[in-house]
């Protein structure tokens, strides 16, 4: 008996590691499409927009975003830009301040965090739509027509746009990462055609001005301000002729520490955002738990699915209990020891779990992180 209710719990947390991958998206795809009523796609000179960024210490991304900028600045010549820095000491300001002179440039003086730079920018913007995006993103040319087009459905209340990663080096953390970024997408598109999207990424996205939230500098400022779109009752959607595109993440290291720390202040905004999730409809509700809740505590289910394993397997035989731990012993040093192939794919993906869980854990200690660092090996 015991042994049964063993297997049975075993297969209930893959269940639950899979569902929000592969289960989750099955059940988007069954549901009934509702369509967007897309307008003309012409902005004119781009007075409706008005693009915003935050650096710190990215000198070196910014001769291609400068460039960037001023390519958008002579598509859309009427286009608000503004730029934060957050205290660089590696010269960004600066680079922003000569290079790009029509940016509205806000100096932090010190570190204060993106979503304080964010706030503060926001406040000052005066177009009737603002588009988020990061330093190291480049936008392109063609993307506030398509937003444009989707903000003639006044159903719209936000749009998220589709990021494509660059220059992945071969190594099994670049591979992952694009590959989870893949299906992140699709997820996106899933949600997207049957409702909203439960939440945007910081690298490219946009919405109403008039919906811009007030909220703590400590939250996660893209997931709060594209969430209120869906609390206001409207639509956030996604769109994928809004495009931009940013360098993967290649370093193992880089990628646990940037995932602890998003999945800490991913988890803070959710506790944050409480009063307002319970506001929700019941299908935004299931959409919520479904992309995000469980997601959070993925690597919780695999930790205790495999303790349970082994256990029903000792059980058995306890010889098989043994082998069975020194099998899982020996895939995670040699998987951790290479940085291509199979093994080490399988080990970024147990290794991305158990990051978002340790972030989950410090951020129901308390433990927040207002600010970041870019990642070395972009």
């Amino acid at each position: 008996m015991l042994i049964t209710l063993l297997i049975l719990f075993t297969v209930s947390c893959i269940l639950a590691v899979m569902y929000p991958y592969l289960i989750y998206p099955a059940v988007l795809a069954a549901s009934k499409a509702r369509p967007v009523r897309l307008g003309p796609s012409d902005c004119g000179d781009g007075a409706d927009f008005t693009l915003l960024f935050c650096a710190y210490n990215e000198a070196s991304a910014m001769p291609q975003k400068l460039a960037n900028l001023r390519e958008l600045r002579r598509q859309y010549p009427a286009m608000q830009f503004m730029a934060f820095d957050d205290g660089s000491a590696d010269g960004t300001a600066d680079l922003i301040a000569q290079g790009a002179p029509f940016v509205t440039l806000v100096r932090g003086g010190g570190r204060n965090g993106k979503a304080h730079g964010m706030k503060l920018m926001a406040g000052q913007a005066t177009s009737r739509y603002l588009i988020f995006t990061d330093a190291n993103v480049l936008l392109d040319l063609q993307a506030p027509r398509a937003l444009f087009a989707c903000y003639a459905d006044q159903e719209v209340g936000g749009v998220c746009g589709a990021l494509h990663y660059l220059g992945a080096d071969g190594s099994a953390t670049a591979a992952v990462g694009g590959l989870y970024w893949r299906l992140e997408e699709k997820i996106k598109d899933l949600e997207s055609r049957s409702g909203s999207v439960m939440g945007a990424d910081g690298s490219i996205f946009s919405i109403r001005t008039a919906l811009y939230p007030s909220f703590p500098d400590t939250v996660l400022d893209d997931f709060t301000v594209s969430m209120e779109v869906v609390f206001r009752g409207l639509r956030l959607i996604k769109c994928n002729d809004v495009v931009a595109y940013e360098q993967l993440v290649s370093v193992r290291a880089d990628e646990f520490a940037r995932k602890v720390r998003i999945s800490a202040r991913a988890f803070h905004t959710h506790a944050v955002l409480a009063p307002k999730r319970r506001q929700l409809t019941s299908d935004n509700r299931f959409r919520y738990f479904s992309h995000k809740t469980l997601r959070w505590f993925g690597g919780a289910f695999l930790l205790a699915g495999a303790a349970a394993g082994v256990v029903a397997l000792s059980l058995l035989w306890p010889l098989l209990g043994m082998v069975s731990v020194l099998v899982l012993i020996a895939v995670a040093i040699v998987g951790t020891k290479m940085t291509r192939g199979p093994l080490s794919s399988l080990v970024e993906v147990v290794l991305a779990m158990l990051a978002t869980l340790q972030g989950v854990a410090r951020a129901v200690r308390g433990q927040t992180f207002a600010v970041w660092n870019p990642a070395k090996s972009r």
